[in-house]
């Protein structure tokens, strides 16, 4: 179901107002959000669009953007009115649109399949009927986003995780020191049932999470920002804890278990770091 709707809020901007251009040679155009260089205050978004008849002319900039340059369209986050979050809106730039560019490609430790750049826009001109929503509601769309972006970076860590697990198992059973598989040795063998414990409630608390937000509850926000939090520190840990049982060959890229170390790493980071979801958790009990 969160797949479908995901798929169906792609369609629904591709064919925005009928404003977007069509597709060319192929039957699908990526797709990527653009929020800001503000990082976990994302209200203070500076990048403006200032309307000029029926057009937005944005100026700014967006750092850290996933899939920018290779994207075909760009949901931009962007302010069209005072200060705070109720001055953002919602505009679609589409790759090619004259005043948007995109800086170097990131050298990262991890996620190198995927280009990361900065988004840049110069007096860039996007029709007012590329808009979502009204003027002013950017901010709660950006924050609904981010719910299901939660899942979906916790569930990306709970696949590395998983991984780990089942690499760190077999090589348990074929590496030998002292005569005997390391898998006979006691110590690793509660540090593989540690892993696997782990594994199972991160994979838990996230089903729990999708659910209470496929349902709309109220307490959707918090079990996301949870579930975001538990799996993202509990699988980068365990893909931690396999390279170390790995030893030396955890740490060549002949073996998959460092590139999944590597890769989850940011995902303590990424769609709001995990002391921001402390905050919202902590928000959340309070308020009751």
């Amino acid at each position: 179901m969160l797949r479908r709707s995901r798929w169906w809020l792609q369609w629904r901007l591709l064919g925005l107002r009928g404003g977007l251009q069509a597709p060319c040679q192929c039957s699908r155009r990526s797709l990527v959000s653009c929020i800001d260089r503000s990082g976990s205050d994302a209200a203070s978004l500076l990048t403006s669009a200032k309307r000029q008849g029926d057009q937005y002319i944005l100026n700014g900039s967006k750092a850290f953007i996933s899939g920018g340059g290779e994207s075909d369209v760009y949901v931009v986050m962007c302010r069209t009115g005072g200060p705070g979050p109720k001055g953002i809106s919602c505009v679609v730039v589409e790759k090619g649109t004259p005043g948007l560019s995109f800086g170097k490609k990131e050298k990262k430790v991890g996620w190198n399949s995927q280009p990361t750049c900065t988004v840049i826009f110069e007096d860039c001109a996007v029709p007012v009927a590329n808009r979502i929503g009204d003027e002013g509601q950017g901010f709660i769309i950006a924050m609904k986003g981010l719910n299901g972006g939660r899942i979906n970076v916790a569930s990306c860590s709970l696949g590395a995780a998983h991984a780990s697990v089942v690499l760190t198992r077999d090589y348990l059973n074929v590496r030998k020191q002292f005569g005997e598989p390391l898998a006979s040795n006691q110590y690793l063998q509660f540090k593989l049932a540690d892993m696997a414990t782990r594994l199972v409630a991160s994979r838990l608390i996230i089903r729990s999470a999708a659910v209470a937000l496929q349902e709309e509850r109220e307490d959707a926000v918090a079990l996301c920002s949870m579930a975001k939090l538990f799996a993202t520190d509990e699988c980068f840990a365990i893909c931690n804890q396999a390279l170390q049982m790995h030893g030396g060959y955890g740490y060549l890229k002949d073996y998959a278990v460092q590139q999944y170390v590597r890769d989850s790493r940011v995902h303590q980071i990424l769609e709001g770091s995990n002391e921001v979801m402390r905050m919202l958790i902590s928000r959340s009990l309070l308020q009751e």
